[in-house]
């Protein structure tokens, strides 16, 4: 979700962990909190925010970040806060969600997010073919677009065999646009005339990651941003088959003694937090988890990911646009335009309202 280098493996029982977490996990806190005062005085001074304080979190995340290069100790924590406790708030949100409310279109949505995937990756990979990208790095580009943007470009890079300079390229402006998607894509709510409902799905079925989803939608409307957090997780859960599919059809490459280190495991595909959210929201659907309870869980919730907000901008470097090629550049900004016309034309086939 970020172009932050991943943490390195360390025991989950390590007390040194905690405390090499947590300059980047204050630093990001900090970000956070600075974005809510930002959002709080465009209140006072206009009577609503301009800017919605999760999207101030990802700018003012990204200005810091391209202004100033933060020290490396605070990077583990910032990719912890961009990731774990981003995965925390997005489980916590199922506690608040009406879940019939959100199901109300039926298993024809779910059947529509996988064609969705499907033809998303089709049509990214033709483009980027016919503008000269490489095979494997036109792979990494449809995947994630269609998907989930960086989580999937890293998932989908070691089955494949991609080079290291096709996966830094394809996440850069990846990472970059899905930010200018967070902002943008509000503003096509009066010109398509989308009720909450819709816009809610659109964000799910075209914004890169979840916490971008979560930015570009909960600012329109709770009804939206839970909806678009519903729908975003059930394309996530795509990578799973997906990453399957290309580890057959590459199996056989001429530098399969790395296959070892590409070996598919569905575990890692079916994150914990998303079955989490389903629980919860089952549980608050169902009346087991009473309003006074649900309240509380859906602040912290806001609070957490408000600091994963953060800690997504933190971990976007506008620089890295430099070493994009144009073709890349082309490539993902075409193939975002037709993800984003199929599915207003899906809203529209299956009478989302």
């Amino acid at each position: 979700m970020t172009t932050i280098a991943p943490l390195q493996p360390a025991a989950e029982t390590d007390p040194s962990r905690i405390t090499r977490l947590l300059p980047g996990i204050l630093f990001a806190t900090v970000v956070g909190v600075i974005a809510l005062g930002v959002a709080a005085v465009e209140a006072r001074a206009f009577g609503h925010p301009v800017i919605e304080g999760l999207v101030v979190a990802i700018l003012l995340g990204m200005l810091v970040r391209t202004l100033w290069t933060p020290p490396a100790a605070v990077n583990p924590g910032v990719s912890f806060t961009a990731k774990e406790i981003l995965e925390v708030a997005v489980l916590l949100l199922g506690a608040s969600v009406d879940l019939p409310l959100l199901l109300r279109a039926g298993p024809s949505l779910a059947v529509g997010i996988v064609l969705l995937v499907v033809l998303g990756i089709v049509f990214s990979y033709g483009i980027g073919r016919a503008l000269g990208l490489p095979h494997k790095l036109s792979v990494l580009v449809a995947c994630g677009n269609s998907i989930c943007g960086n989580s999937a470009i890293a998932a989908v890079a070691p089955v494949i065999r991609a080079d290291k300079a096709h996966v830094a390229s394809s996440i850069a402006f990846t990472a970059i646009l899905g930010v200018v998607v967070v902002i943008g894509l509000p503003f096509l709510i009066h010109p398509l005339g989308l009720s909450f409902y819709q816009y809610g799905v659109l964000a799910g079925l075209t914004v890169y990651a979840v916490p971008q989803v979560l930015a570009a939608a909960f600012p329109v409307s709770v009804l939206s941003g839970q909806v678009g957090t519903l729908v975003k997780l059930v394309r996530v859960l795509m990578l799973g088959p997906v990453v399957l599919f290309f580890a057959l059809k590459h199996r056989n490459d001429a530098d399969a003694p790395q296959a070892g280190a590409a070996r598919f495991q569905v575990t890692r595909f079916v994150p914990w937090f998303i079955i989490g959210f389903l629980v919860l929201a089952g549980l608050r659907s169902s009346g087991a988890i009473p309003p006074g309870v649900a309240a509380p869980m859906k602040s912290l919730s806001t609070w957490l990911t408000v600091a994963a907000m953060a800690a997504l901008g933190l971990g976007v470097d506008l620089k890295a646009i430099r070493t994009v090629g144009k073709p890349v550049i082309l490539t993902v900004t075409a193939s975002l335009i037709v993800l984003i016309t199929l599915s207003i034309t899906l809203i529209h086939v299956l009478g989302i309202r």
